[in-house]
């Protein structure tokens, strides 16, 4: 297969595998994806399976003729990848191993040999160049293992992924990308979250034009699609709007309390409700949608004092892959001493920012009034922000919104006619209460301002602690005259016409503007209030939890000069000049402190 001019792909295709690392069911078998990049010297990029030593070295030879490959240059050390190392380097002596520095002790304890005589150490920012094409080297640690580095092609924009960006599936069976390149990521990267983040951050200072994993298809089209998908899984957060409910049944009592709870919460509104059966799905597959949703409610009965093994061995699956960010709700079953909800609350406990339902559901048995009772209100709980955020169920006049207004911080929504727009603002106040007046102040610079001024609506976002980082670089990083912050997201319209964020908000107000105040930098809107909508019972994200919690840490080791409080731009230099404008917030000097 022909990637680019000088790119080649030289894997393979594995149908015989059943079952990929001894415990994910692959139907539609692997592939173990190799290349070669050739000009004035040829690098060849990782091996394949040992089961396919003599096809592999087919392919290679087929793509070379009579050439000889100069390098191998190994990612990762899985033996998926790396089993055909020593038959390469007997079949090719003159060829030299690039590598990082652990994984060439790996080849020790793989081969008896570290190939000390033939081989190139290179690390973080390392070059490697064939002629017209340099390889840039950048590590890769616990994606998913140690000694991982991925590899950049400057020529042809390139970014030889290893693990990352890889799925289940041969290539030549035809599928959806995402639903097995997600039970792929969960199951196996999962819990190297943080570590993803860091890599996909390195990636994000390169023009990447294609994309070349180990696993699964070339990626050569749409790849924001496939960053952003990988940017929600390794921040854990909520990839698909819905309810997951995982459940074991024994005698199906439990089994008709779930029926109960999906059917109630699809009739309140909620958008999917996904049920899974844990003795008989793929495990994977639940672990899976465990991640993929907002929410999951975990169903089972006490069974010799403890849970059901089925369950049990789900909650270990999500505590070993770093399960965070989740609404939990608990339904437990027993005869004559349920311990369920407390034993599944107790293996929960490591798993940081869950937030668990007040109401928990017990069944002595089978269901009676109570337990239905409890069913209700559970759903009640589950489905407040899809009832609030639709149109026809929404209670529009609920003015306890004004409640989440503190020191916080908010998305202020807004339409030019052409496009909806958004901007980040830490100015909004309730200043009266009859009848109720809110001031917005908003920052002259920015076009959300001039937007406002000439419309006189806006919608104002109660952002909730659970709002990512990303939120804030989409929505106060760039501005909405040039870039559209809407794009490629669900829009949800109050009535006022404008956009309400679907995620990541406690209430949303849409306002009128009254009253305008100039304060020279800035303008004062002050506004009556049309609607107002409690969209959940999460916290308020106030600038302090910002800082603290989700705003990255400002890379200033090493550098002399000045930093933006808000969100991390260093300005390199001895004096910070007075009429400074952060280039990213748009925030002034005031919000800009010396490098300590």
């Amino acid at each position: 297969m022909k990637i680019t001019n000088d790119i080649r792909y030289v894997g393979v295709n594995d149908h015989e595998v059943d079952l990929f690392e001894g415990q994910y069911d692959v139907p539609n078998g692997m592939a173990y994806n190799s290349y070669v990049v050739l000009d004035e010297k040829i690098a060849v990029m990782d091996t394949v399976d040992r089961r396919f030593t003599h096809e592999w070295l087919d392919n290679i030879s087929g793509v070379l003729g009579d050439r000889n490959p100069d390098y191998l240059v190994v990612q990762h050390m899985e033996p998926d990848h790396s089993a055909n190392i020593a038959q390469f380097m007997s079949a090719y002596p003159n060829a030299v191993i690039v590598s990082s520095a652990k994984a060439f002790v790996m080849m020790q304890n793989f081969f008896g040999t570290d190939f000390s005589d033939r081989r190139i150490v290179v690390g973080e920012g390392d070059t490697l160049t064939l002629g017209r094409h340099t390889l840039t080297f950048l590590t890769a640690p616990m994606v998913h293992w140690p000694e991982v580095i991925v590899t950049y092609d400057s020529t042809d924009k390139v970014l030889f992924s290893a693990d990352g960006f890889g799925k289940f599936g041969a290539l030549d069976v035809d599928e959806e990308w995402a639903c097995e390149a997600r039970r792929y990521y969960f199951g196996i990267v999962g819990k190297y979250g943080a570590q993803v983040q860091a890599l996909l951050k390195k990636a994000a200072t390169v023009d990447i034009r294609i994309i070349c994993p180990l696993h699964g298809p070339v990626l050569s089209e749409n790849l924001g699609y496939y960053l952003d998908l990988y940017n929600t899984w390794s921040s854990y957060g909520t990839e698909t709007e819905g309810i997951v409910i995982a459940y074991t049944s024994v005698y199906g009592n439990t089994k008709k309390a779930v029926e109960l709870l999906a059917e109630r919460l699809k009739a309140k509104g909620c958008p999917k409700v996904a049920v899974n059966d844990l003795a008989r799905v793929d495990m994977a597959e639940a672990v899976e949608d465990a991640f993929r949703y907002g929410k999951i409610v975990l169903a089972t009965t006490t069974y010799n004092a403890d849970i059901f093994p089925f369950m049990k061995e789900f909650i270990n699956h999500l505590t070993e892959r770093g399960f965070k960010n989740k609404t939990v709700g608990l339904i437990e079953n027993g005869s004559w001493a349920p311990l369920a909800a407390k034993t599944m609350r107790t293996m929960l406990d490591g798993c940081k920012n869950l937030t668990f339902t007040a109401s928990t559901v017990k069944i002595t048995s089978a269901l009676n009034d109570e337990s239905k009772a409890q069913i209700e209100a559970m759903a009640d709980e589950l489905t407040k922000e899809y009832v609030a955020q639709n149109g026809e169920t929404a209670n529009k006049n609920d003015l306890t919104a004004l409640f989440k207004i503190g020191s916080g911080l908010y998305v202020i929504t807004s339409n030019d006619g052409k496009k909806d727009n958004g901007l980040i603002v830490n100015t909004v106040t309730q200043v009266t209460d009859s009848p109720n007046r809110v001031a917005v102040c908003i920052n002259k610079l920015n076009y959300s301002h001039h937007v406002i001024k000439q419309t006189g609506i806006m919608n104002v976002n109660c952002l909730s602690v659970d709002a990512p980082f990303s939120i804030f670089e989409n929505f106060g990083f760039q501005s909405g005259r040039t870039a559209d912050k809407f794009a490629d997201k669900t829009i949800l319209r109050s009535d006022n016409g404008l956009a309400f964020l679907p995620n990541y908000i406690n209430a949303f107000m849409s306002l009128k503007v009254e009253q305008y105040v100039d304060l020279d930098t800035h303008g004062m809107f002050i506004c009556s209030v049309t609607e107002a909508r409690v969209i959940s019972d999460r916290e308020t994200m106030t600038y302090t939890y910002y800082q603290n919690n989700v705003k990255p840490k400002p890379q200033t080791e090493g550098k002399k000069g000045w930093v933006c409080k808000v969100c991390g731009y260093v300005y390199e230099g001895d004096e910070l000049p007075e009429d400074i404008v952060c280039p990213l917030c748009k925030h002034g000097a005031a919000d800009v402190e010396p490098i300590e």
